[in-house]
Formats: structure tokens, sequence, C-alpha cells
């Protein structure tokens, strides 16, 4: 039977990832994500897991990067200066195929900036973040119930494809606080591991480039390293061919499935002169100006980037292919902007509604913006 819940969409991600079956957290305090930590320190030990409070942002990326290790669907919550301590373990985990959720509550950047105000300033930062080729999944919810569903959708992702992932979620939504339906037959994806020791390779090449894992502790004596490693896992650091085999199968296994993973929403497409893209808090204000659009007599539609993450390239190009003009509504001065421009600049003119301060654009803004570029 569903249950509803009125609560903070901050609370919404840390139901969401005990529901999905996270059981040990490791962070350190920062606004606006702090209700995460501080809704899962209470509720974790009721149900067997565990919270711990770290020195600081690169030791709790280490901790949960060990606590899967050690069996356990684990997380994350962090803001802007938060990621940035934790690139270099995001890349080990990457490198080392480990499961984790990071959620990254935005807030105004660059440095410590805006603590309490919203942006979306991190989101080339997620794919970029870490040095190196790889592949992120990252989702961006737009309200309190896509916040508790996104934080599942993430874990289930992480085990799906062995790998990191990230919600990027922002301060408004944090926050917020919204009605959430909490259904009772939800899916969730267990970890593989595997059946026997023998013949076991932990980085070989199966299941769509996923190899079942196993914990530390089950039997299996396996190396786990960030060097360039062979299928058992042993450094081999100095063969071209071993590093372009290992890095090109960590990338394929989620290009591959780009089409199981991107996700979009849409609205009035087919037949509008002016897309709307946005993603996150700003798609709230970028649904009602459609809507004020449409009533009059306006032929606009908007796209909604579930996934920023692998970027949902045939989804946006197909729903844009009949427009004149795409606007890109996001709280910063141009990030996903470019990878829209990058796909859609050749079928319509690609054109940035960036809003940096802290506070979401309006509705009432975003039909200004159109108007100046000649929607009707």
């Amino acid at each position: 039977m569903a249950e509803e819940f009125f609560i903070q969409g901050n609370e919404a991600c840390a139901k969401g990832a005990i529901t999905a079956g996270c059981r040990f957290f490791a962070g350190y305090p920062i606004t606006p994500s702090t209700e995460v930590a501080e809704s899962l320190a209470r509720e974790l030990p009721k149900v067997g897991g565990s919270f711990v409070q770290m020195e600081d942002e690169i030791g709790s990326a280490g901790a949960i990067i060990g606590a899967s290790w050690g069996g356990a669907k684990s997380m994350t919550a962090t803001s802007g200066p938060g990621i940035s301590l934790m690139q270099e373990n995001i890349g080990y985990a990457f490198m080392s195929e480990t499961p984790i959720v990071i959620v990254d509550v935005q807030r105004g950047s660059p440095s410590t900036a805006q603590p309490t105000m919203a942006a979306q300033g991190d989101m080339m930062q997620a794919r970029w973040g870490s040095h190196g080729d790889y592949e992120p999944i990252a989702l961006s919810p737009s309200s309190v119930q896509e916040f508790f569903d996104f934080t599942i959708k993430a874990f289930n992702l992480a085990e799906e494809y062995r790998c990191p992932v990230f919600v990027m979620a922002d301060e408004v939504i944090g926050h917020m606080r919204e009605k959430i339906v909490v259904e009772d037959d939800i899916e969730l994806v267990a970890r593989k591991r595997p059946e026997t020791t023998e013949n076991y390779l932990p980085f070989e090449n199966i299941e769509n480039g996923t190899t079942p894992m196993p914990a530390f502790g089950d039997g299996f004596n396996i190396h786990v390293t960030g060097l360039t490693h062979d299928e058992r896992g042993y450094p081999d650091t100095n063969n071209p061919e071993t590093h372009d085999k290992l890095v090109q199968r960590i990338c394929d296994k989620v290009l591959n499935n780009r089409d199981k993973i991107c996700s979009v929403q849409s609205k009035d497409c087919e037949d509008a002169d002016v897309i709307l893209v946005s993603y996150g808090g700003p798609v709230r204000s970028v649904v009602e100006a459609v809507s004020q659009a449409r009533a009059d007599g306006k032929k606009i539609g908007y796209v909604k980037l579930d996934t920023p993450w692998p970027f949902p390239e045939k989804q946006v190009k197909d729903l844009t292919a009949n427009a004149k003009d795409i606007i890109v509504v996001e709280m910063n001065l141009g990030q996903m902007y470019y990878e829209v421009d990058r796909v859609c600049k050749r079928d319509a003119n690609v054109h940035l509604m960036g809003v940096i301060g802290g506070l979401l654009p309006t509705p009432d803004e975003i039909l200004a913006q159109i108007d100046r570029i000649g929607g009707n």
C-alpha cells in the first residue's frame, strides 16, 4: 500500500537511499545538503546501517568506496566545495569500478560563494571533474518526488553498471517541501555477486562490461587498485593494450547502454517553434512558462533532462528537430548549454538563458527571453 509524506527534498533523498538499500553513509556537513546527513544519521541505525561523520570530504569519498567493497550500498552527500575535494577518490572509484552514489545539492559558486542559495554550477564538474577518460551517470531531480525516485534510481544504476552515480540536485529542490508518494512495489537492483572463486576475474569484460563484484571477506583473493590493471586486478601500467582495453570497457559499459540509461521528459515539442531545454529546479518555471505561452497561442515546448550524463543526444536531437530556436535555461553561465549547442546547432539557433545570483528564473523572465528572440 502506497504511503504519502510531506517532507523536504533532502529528507526525501535520505528516505530514497534507505529504500534503495543504502546501509552506509559517510559525509561532512555542508550547506545546502546537510539535512541528507542529518536524516541518515537518525534513520540508518534503525535499519542496521552505519553513519560516519568524516573529517572532510576527501575522507568521506574514501570511506564510501571502502564500505562498498565491504559489501554495503553506500553514499555521501555534499555541495560544490565538497565535490571538488572528492574528485581524486571519484576517479579511483571509476577505475576500480566501485558502485557508490554521490549526491550534490548545488549552491552558488565558485569557492564558498553562496552557501544558502541555489545554482547549477557543478554540472561539468560531475562530467569532467576527475582526470582521465570515464563516463559518469548523473540524474537531475526537479521535484521532491523526483529527489526520492532518482536517489533510488541512482543506486540501481550504480549496481547495474558498477560505477559511481551522481544525483545533481540544487538548493531549491533540496530545501523545498512537497508531498511524495512511496509505492510498495519499488524495483531494486541487487548487487551481482560471483558464485565461485574458481577462475574468477574481478575485472573481466562480461555482462555488458560489468563483472559480478564480491565483498572483502567473501573468500575471493583479489587486488583492487587505481593503477592500470589486467582482468585479475594486477597492475600492468606500461602496457598500452591493457590500458586501452580497460578504459574503453569502463567507458563503453555506459555508452553502449545509453538508450537504457538516458531519460528525458517533454511536452508540446511536435509543432514548437521554440523549445526550452532545462533540468533541476529551473524546470518548474519552464513548465509554467510553456503553459502560459501555449495559452497565448505561442508554439512553445520544453525538454527536461532527467539524465544530464550521459547526455541524451538522440532524444534531444529528435525532440528539437522541428524547432527554429532552442533556449537552454540553467542556473549558471553556460554548462549544459554547450552540450545542447553541440548536438543541435546545425538545425536550430541555440540560445543560453543563464541565471546566477541564487534565485530561480521566473516564468515571466523566461517568457521575456522568448519574446527577445522572436518566438511566436
